[in-house]
C-alpha cells in the first residue's frame, strides 16, 4: 500500500511515535465517550488506538490521498470517514443533536480556529483533546496575567478545565516540525452556563485582546459606552489581567443598553 506524503500547504506533520499516539487515545474515557470524531486522521497512527475502542468513530480528513489510504487500511463497521474541512462541516449533518469527543494531531495552520469551533459547540462536546503547537497549547492552558494569556485562554477556559498533559519533541514527526509541540486536554465545566449575554462576552474578550498593550478604556472605544460606565477603575487595567469571571462580570456590566453601535 503506497504511503501517504505529507503536504506542507496542509499543515501536515505525521506522528510516528506509536507511544505517544496510544497516549493520546488513552486519554478518552470509553465508558463515556463511544462517540469520537477525529480530526486530521492523515495515515491512521492515531486512529488505530481508537478504532477497536469506540462505539462509533467518525474520521474527517481534507487530503485525498489520505483518504484514499483510510479506506484502504481500515473495513469497520464502527468507522465513518468524511473528506472534506472540518472548519465548514455542518456537525450537525453528522452527530444530529447527539454529544461527541474530538480529539486528533491537529493541522498546526487551523488549529487555534480547530478550537473556536469546539467551543461553538460545546453543548456537544464534552470533551477535546490532542495534539497542538506547544505555543497554542500553552496559551490555552495559560493563567491571567502573562503575554501568553489571551482571547484562546479567555474563552477555552470559561467553558472547559484545560490541562497541558506532556511535551512532544519534533523528531516524532514526519517531516520534523521547527517548534516543539504538546499534548493537552480539555474537559467540559458541569456548569458551563455563563451567567450573561454570551455573544456580547465574545466580542468584549476579542475587542480588549486586539488591542492588549492598551487598557480595556482605549481597546473597547469602538462600543461607545457612556462616561460614567467608562471612569469604573476596571477600565484602567489591561485584558490580560482579567479572569474569566472578571470578563463575565464586566459584560454584565456593559449590557447590550449602554453599547450605542
Amino acid at each position: 500500500m503506497k504511503n501517504v506524503r505529507p503536504k506542507k500547504k496542509l499543515g501536515q506533520h505525521f506522528l510516528t511515535d506509536l507511544n505517544v499516539a496510544k497516549k493520546i487515545a488513552d486519554l478518552l474515557d470509553y465508558s463515556t465517550h463511544q462517540n469520537v470524531l477525529e480530526i486530521g486522521p492523515g495515515t491512521g497512527v492515531l486512529t488505530q488506538y481508537l478504532v477497536s475502542k469506540t462505539a462509533k468513530l467518525h474520521l474527517i480528513e481534507v487530503d485525498e490521498e489520505s483518504i484514499y489510504f483510510l479506506q484502504k487500511k481500515y473495513n469497520s463497521k464502527v468507522l465513518n470517514l468524511i473528506q472534506g474541512d472540518f472548519l465548514k462541516l455542518d456537525l450537525k449533518t453528522i452527530f444530529g443533536n447527539n454529544a461527541f469527543s474530538v480529539i486528533g494531531n491537529f493541522p498546526y495552520n487551523i488549529s487555534s480556529q480547530i478550537v473556536f469551533k469546539v467551543i461553538e459547540n460545546k453543548i456537544q462536546i464534552p470533551f477535546f483533546a490532542g495534539m497542538f503547537q506547544k505555543e497554542v497549547a500553552e496559551r490555552l492552558c495559560e493563567p491571567p496575567g502573562s503575554k501568553k494569556y489571551g482571547i484562546l485562554s479567555v474563552l477555552s477556559q470559561l467553558y472547559y478545565k484545560t490541562e497541558y498533559l506532556f511535551t512532544v519533541a519534533p523528531i516524532v514527526f514526519k517531516p520534523p516540525p521547527k517548534v516543539d509541540s504538546a499534548v493537552i486536554k480539555l474537559t467540559r465545566k458541569e456548569n458551563f452556563n455563563l451567567a450573561c449575554d454570551e455573544t456580547l462576552l465574545s466580542r468584549v474578550v476579542k475587542l480588549s485582546f486586539q488591542q492588549r498593550r492598551k487598557t480595556l478604556r482605549n481597546s473597547l472605544k469602538t462600543l461607545n459606552l457612556p462616561d460614567n460606565l467608562r471612569e469604573d477603575s476596571i477600565f484602567d487595567l489591561r485584558p490580560e489581567k482579567l479572569s474569566g469571571d472578571d470578563f463575565i462580570q464586566l459584560t454584565k456590566r456593559i449590557g447590550y443598553g449602554n453599547i450605542s453601535n
